[in-house]
């Protein structure tokens, strides 16, 4: 069964960045030939999170809010007092939201639904180029 790989780079704000990723997803299977398997996209990183979404700015928005209600920014931390570098929050984020979806192949088509979208959300405290790495399986 063949496997394809590729990876990309996605520059994010961080602080609750939360970047639309479908597109290059798509022109990796697209780019793949494979027409019908699944498709892993993976974060690579632990305060980072892929998910879908409808991303427009109040799904975006009502995201981050209940993330930030969630794993708060802030000092009160265990891994903070651990490690000085004040991202608990990020990696508590990270674990919650997870860092890699599935999706269906059909046909040479991501299976995504009408609205849609894959996302990948930047939980960490400082800007910085975030890699992405897509596998799709199948024949």
């Amino acid at each position: 069964m063949p496997v394809f790989q590729r990876t990309f780079q996605v520059l994010v704000k961080g602080h609750g960045d939360v970047r639309d990723i479908t597109g290059p997803v798509v022109r990796i299977v697209e780019e793949s030939g494979i027409k019908a398997g699944i498709v892993n996209v993976a974060g690579r990183g632990s305060t980072l999170g892929i998910t879908t979404l409808e991303y427009e700015s109040g799904c975006v928005a009502d995201l981050q809010k209940a993330l930030e209600r969630i794993a708060p920014e802030g000092p009160d931390y265990a891994h903070n007092a651990r490690w000085g570098d004040d991202n608990g929050y990020a990696h508590l984020r990270s674990a919650l939201v997870g860092t890699a979806k599935s999706f269906p192949l059909m046909d040479g088509e991501l299976g995504l639904g009408t609205w849609q979208q894959i996302v990948l959300c930047d939980f960490d405290n400082r800007p910085r180029n975030r890699d992405v790495a897509v596998t799709v399986v199948g024949e």
